[in-house]
């Protein structure tokens, strides 16, 4: 050694797991010698082949391998000296203080091994005197050690020793009895090194926990597998500290929890799962699955980890149910499908189950052209497709499609289900929809807590969508607004709404009166929105809808998707027309523009509006109606239509999310319908105006009609002049100036102000 070195508080050991690329290795402990520093792969003392740099300097040094070692191999470096003195000091010799320092630090080295082999040994505590000595060869040869009722160390039979606990009512027990009270999978030989194949190991320790009724241990580490593996419903449960790495085929489930057919498996723990795919699938096969759990009742699920798989859990009912369970979910990450709530079988079905947490997340380089989906309700071919009662607590949805032309979406729906609630959800990176619905869902509350896209939320109904069965409650962009509902428009009664139009016309407040038979080419908004129509009936408490005729509100829905319409009415149908951002109407194109809660909606073009499919017997002012318009929908006319038989409406309601104040249209020009005062004004000179004498000018007012109140108003001084007005024809008021003073007036030019009331 050329310069003297120091000996620090420095463990003399280091390992390392290698990644199949690095080649050299450091150690931060000095040696003395090259011969001083022990390498080992995996257990094993190397000898030889590698180049070590670094002896005798303080800070340790390196060794480098000729090729890097595969990944996965535990890279062990520890220091080993000889326990030896190899010095001596002469005599009356001169005594250098080099020579002293080397010896002590070789001295200190030396202790520091002996601290660390004797950190790996079994101990007494110090608060204890005395030692354990082992029973001699012969003494413990086939039997099994143990502490006797004093502590200390002792031998038992292996066959008929008992063991007991150190309480009253304890019973003595076999070792063996003891030792197989709770099986672990190292007790098959498995290794958890991530590089031995263990699942044979696996299978066998699963196969035994069935057979024997008992709880699975699988210990710390990384279990590599190339085979599937079952876990039948025999065992009471699985408890992991470790991980499944699943290197095996393509088109399994990694892991399966459960027995299938008609099997109950009940009141079962599976705690700290983890199943992790070695290499990511390809997405394009549902098979590939990480893990299964079939048949479950009762049962309490934690699932810590699932990543790398087409469908990365599948909750499976099989012949039977899969319900009243728990799952506790931590990180599903990289798969297609992280949760699929699934029935296989018409005798099957999927209900009331909690899930509790869960962090959906893709990575950003994972399969960018694929679509992906957070939960998926689902069944099989000609399988029960009811699914009732999930609740979803607080899962985080992370799906990377922000940006790209992909679905990104937390919820996939692909059954009837009902009463599906997903409370406190994050949404980030994800597309605009916190769900999608392909079939006759019902009663889906998704409630997004936070979302980092200012986008509005909503739900995506594809064209094989029977219901408008969800609602989206946005608390990340208005919370305060969610305790309350917003009311767009109210006729809280029909019969005292009526308006008199004309001797055969009737018309009503706030509402427009619809026609199923529109004659000449109607195209617009004004061409459908009716201020007055004949044919309606009436009684003392609402109006009839007869033949042909129906009401609706007009809304403008450019920034509100859905609306709900709550009726007191006589098994009433619902009735909606679409307009355009220009009021142009708009025809079904295939992809419905309208859907509804309750009901299903058809197209019918004769009257070109969508209208219920059935009549809404259970429609009642507490029970509204959603209607969810698609985005090219501007504007919209939404009501009820007499389809089938004639029926009375009492009262009508109409309203949105509280986030929004959509206009509700009604007594505007060109949109007259609705209001019960009509005012219309013109520039007149009158002539003078002889003492008691009179002068007339007409003003048109489209809707007065003979019998109408009728008021006007001049916009200048009359000092002695009083106006007076009638409807003398139809659209036309008359206006008269009266002079009833006994000298000549001569008005200036004015505006003439004219007002009809209708009865």
């Amino acid at each position: 050694m050329s310069e003297h070195i120091t000996i620090g508080d420095v463990a003399p050991r280091v390992q390392y797991v290698a990644d199949g690329v690095l080649a050299e290795f450091t150690y931060p402990f000095p040696i003395f010698e090259e011969a001083d520093l022990e390498i080992r792969l995996d257990g094993a003392v190397l000898a030889g082949g590698a180049t070590i740099a670094g002896a005798g300097i303080a800070e340790g040094g390196s060794v480098v391998f000729p090729e890097a070692p595969a990944a996965g191999t535990r890279i062990t470096l520890r220091r080993r000296l000889k326990i030896a003195r190899a010095t001596d000091f002469q005599a009356n010799g001169i005594l250098r203080a080099r020579s002293l320092n080397d010896e002590l630090d070789y001295q200190v080295a030396a202790i520091q091994q002996v601290a660390d082999d004797v950190a790996g040994a079994l101990r007494i505590d110090p608060s204890e005197a005395g030692n354990l000595i082992l029973p001699l060869r012969g003494a413990r040869a086939n039997r099994v050690l143990g502490f006797d009722g004093s502590g200390d160390l002792a031998v038992f039979d292996r066959g008929t020793g008992l063991l007991g606990v150190p309480f009253p009512g304890g019973v003595p027990r076999s070792v063996e009895d003891k030792l197989a009270e709770r099986l672990t999978a190292r007790d098959f030989g498995a290794t958890g090194d991530g590089v031995t194949d263990d699942g044979p190991a696996l299978a066998a320790a699963m196969a035994a926990a069935a057979a024997s009724g008992r709880v699975l241990v699988i210990g710390e580490g990384t279990h590599r597998t190339t085979q599937p593996l079952v876990l039948g419903g025999g065992a009471a449960g699985l408890i992991m500290h470790g991980s499944i790495l699943y290197a095996g085929p393509d088109g399994h489930a990694a892991l399966t929890l459960g027995d299938g057919a008609a099997v109950r498996n009940a009141s079962k723990r599976y705690e700290g799962l983890r199943v992790i795919r070695a290499v990511i699938s390809d997405w394009m096969n549902e098979a590939d699955i990480g893990l299964v759990m079939r048949n479950l009742d009762a049962s309490f699920v934690e699932i810590r980890q699932v990543e790398g798989f087409t469908i990365g859990i599948r909750t499976q009912g099989v012949e039977r149910g899969f319900e009243d369970t728990t799952l506790m979910l931590g990180r599903i990450v990289n798969n297609r499908i992280g949760l699929d709530v699934r029935t296989e079988t018409a005798a099957a079905w999927n209900t009331s189950v909690r899930y509790y947490g869960g962090h959906f997340a893709i990575g950003s380089a994972v399969h960018t052209d694929k679509d992906r989906f957070g939960i998926r309700l689902s069944a099989a071919p000609g399988a029960y497709v009811a699914h009732n009662r999930h609740l979803f607590d607080g899962p985080g949805f992370e799906l990377q499609a922000t940006g790209r032309p992909i679905s990104g979406i937390p919820v996939l729906c692909e059954v009837n289900s009902r009463s599906v609630w997903v409370r406190g959800m994050r949404m980030e990176s994800c597309s605009a929809f916190a769900a999608r619905h392909t079939a006759g869902a019902q009663d889906h509350v998704y409630e997004v807590a936070w979302a980092s896209q200012a986008y509005l939320v909503s739900v995506d109904y594809t064209a094989t969508a029977t219901r408008t069965g969800a609602v989206v409650r946005a608390y990340h962009q208005s919370a305060a607004f969610r305790e309350s509902s917003r009311e767009v428009g109210s006729v809280p009664n029909l019969r005292a709404a009526r308006i008199r139009w004309s001797n055969s016309e009737s018309g009503f407040d706030r509402l427009a009166c619809l026609s199923s038979n529109v004659s000449g080419s109607p195209a617009t908004l004004a061409d459908f929105a009716f201020a007055a129509l004949d044919s309606y009936g009436f009684t003392d408490q609402g109006v009839v809808l007869t033949g042909g005729r129906g009401l609706g509100f007009v809304v403008d829905a450019r920034n509100c998707r859905d609306f709900a319409l709550a009726v007191d009415a006589d098994a009433p149908r619902v009735a909606v027309m679409c307009f355009d951002a220009n009021r142009n109407l708009l025809s079904d194109g295939g992809t419905p523009l309208v859907r509804a809660s309750g009901q299903s909606l058809v197209w019918n073009a004769a009257a070109r509006w969508y209208q219920g499919s059935a009549d809404m017997a259970d429609a009642t002012l507490t029970r509204p109606q959603v209607v969810h318009l698609e985005p090219q929908v501007a504007y919209a006319i939404i009501g009820l239509a007499r389809i089938g038989t004639d029926y009375e409406v009492r009262a009508m309601r109409l309203g949105c999310d509280p986030l929004f104040a959509p206009p509700l249209l009604y007594g505007l020009p060109g949109l007259p319908h609705g209001a019960r005062e009509l005012v219309a004004e013109t520039v007149w000179d009158a002539p003078s105006i002889a003492a008691g004498g009179s002068a007339t000018v007409s003003v048109p007012l489209v809707g007065a009609r003979p019998g109408d109140f009728a008021s006007a108003a001049f916009s200048l001084a009359t000092s002695g002049v009083v106006f007076l007005a009638q409807v003398g024809a139809t659209d036309v008021v008359t206006v008269t100036a009266w002079n009833r003073t006994a000298a000549a007036v001569d008005l200036n030019a004015g505006t003439v102000r004219a007002r009809v009331v209708k009865a």
